[in-house]
């Protein structure tokens, strides 16, 4: 079976996906085995290699990390409906760009932005995913009282997912309180995946 190593150290999120997802489509079965040096880009490789019925194997080597992405003996991956963590039923996708709601007056969009995602585990159905980019990543990794309603509904099933440049760019890496890291390719994936994409802004 062919393995194919790609050296992804040093590259910016989303590329190392980019990458292997394009490495992975001229395959008709074999590994890519991928390396990068952080757990952002290890996290994003696991997910899109789950995501595409790839069997996933993760290994350390000093400050590399190698994941290996393998296709199965047919080459295929499954149907959207067989990997897809959507909720059934819903197709249903918000993006949150920034941390107030509405052009204006941006104490006002704030407490417009706490009603907001407040409200949201009343919709039925409940969005799939959630994507918070720009200042939106603000509310994910900053201490308040939308933290608990999020959690809420990450443990209702909602992916929650913060965008890995914009937490760089506010320095909030680190200080990530729900969901989980998420790149470009993730963001226009999931929207163009979507049957409905709603937004606040």
């Amino acid at each position: 079976m062919m393995n194919t190593v790609l050296d992804c150290r040093g590259l910016a999120c989303p590329q190392p996906v980019i990458r292997a997802k394009e490495l992975l489509d001229s395959l008709t079965q074999g590994s890519v085995e991928v390396l990068v040096d952080n757990e952002a880009a290890q996290s994003n490789l696991e997910r899109f290699g789950k995501s595409q019925g790839c069997g996933v194997a993760i290994r350390s080597s000093g400050d590399t990390r190698h994941i290996t992405l393998s296709k199965g003996e047919r080459g295929q991956t499954p149907a959207p409906e067989d990997y897809r963590c959507d909720p059934p039923g819903t197709g249903l996708v918000m993006v949150i760009p920034a941390d107030t709601m509405g052009r204006g007056d941006d104490p006002l969009g704030r407490v417009l932005m706490r009603a907001y995602i407040k409200t949201i585990k009343n919709l039925s159905p409940l969005p799939a995913k959630i994507f918070f980019y720009n200042t939106g990543v603000k509310i994910t990794a900053t201490e308040s009282d939308l933290v608990a309603p999020l959690r809420e509904l990450d443990g209702l099933g909602v992916e929650i997912y913060s965008c890995g440049t914009c937490l760089d760019f506010f320095n909030l890496k680190d200080a990530l309180l729900v969901g989980q890291v998420t790149n470009m390719f993730e963001i226009m994936d999931g929207m163009a995946q979507a049957t409905k994409v709603v937004s606040p802004y």
